[in-house]
């Protein structure tokens, strides 16, 4: 699969070919990179899209942020501190974006997958359960809450925002980062939730590795629908 170089903000716009049959979805590897131009990015692109648009898949990391879904509430903000809050249209309440963990979005034509939202949700929980699962963590999925856990605690958010049947923003996945910032919000809208982190897992593989390995299975999870 192509692995496109770090392109600077604003980023490149929709390509005019055709997707690669061998290889439709296209990954960017984008480094640290600020929430607001790469949320503005992902919005111009998907407006911009056409049918024959190629699929990417953002690789990438944030500075400290908390983001609030688009029917997120307030009072889940509860010390924010000097860390800014943006309010955006993704679906999900509040979560935290920091250096450590790793971020995929997903910038797909659902129709060209023949997914439905439900489904690519399903599809981007399993990838990180089996990720996890090659290291040997057991970790799952839990009905009307969306995201991965290990017992008790989160170790995945997720929230998607869909377009004229076109998707954007994916998935974070808590690797080696500071954790603390999770205590000033309810994580995902509820008091209270613990969250974990590969490392804490035993899990030695940084960001950039196992970011890696699961853009690369959910590419495989989601070429297997078409």
């Amino acid at each position: 699969m192509p692995v496109a170089p770090a392109a600077p903000l604003p980023l490149p716009g929709p390509g005019s070919s055709l997707p690669d049959p061998r290889s439709p979805i296209v990954i960017r590897r984008l480094g640290r990179v600020d929430y607001l131009p790469t949320w503005n990015a992902m919005k111009a692109f998907t407006a911009a899209r056409h049918p024959g648009t190629p699929d990417e898949v953002w690789l990438l990391e944030h500075p400290p942020v908390f983001t609030l879904g688009q029917a997120g509430k307030t009072e889940h903000l509860l010390d924010p501190g000097d860390i800014p809050v943006i309010k955006i249209d993704r679906g999900g309440q509040v979560t935290y974006h920091g250096p450590g963990q790793v971020v995929l979005y997903l910038l797909l034509d659902l129709r060209r997958h023949k997914l439905t939202v439900k489904a690519l949700v399903r599809i981007m929980e399993q990838a990180v359960i089996d990720l996890l699962g090659d290291h040997g963590i057991a970790a799952e999925s839990r009905s009307g809450a969306p995201g991965v856990y290990v017992g008790s605690a989160k170790i995945a958010a997720l929230g998607l925002k869909v377009s004229a049947g076109c998707c954007y923003h994916g998935l974070a996945l808590n690797v080696d980062m500071d954790l603390a910032p999770f205590r000033r919000i309810n994580p995902c809208g509820y008091p209270g939730l613990a969250v974990t982190q590969a490392r804490d897992l035993g899990i030695r593989d940084g960001a950039e590795t196992l970011g890696a390995k699961l853009a690369q299975r959910l590419i495989s999870d989601i070429v297997a629908r078409t």
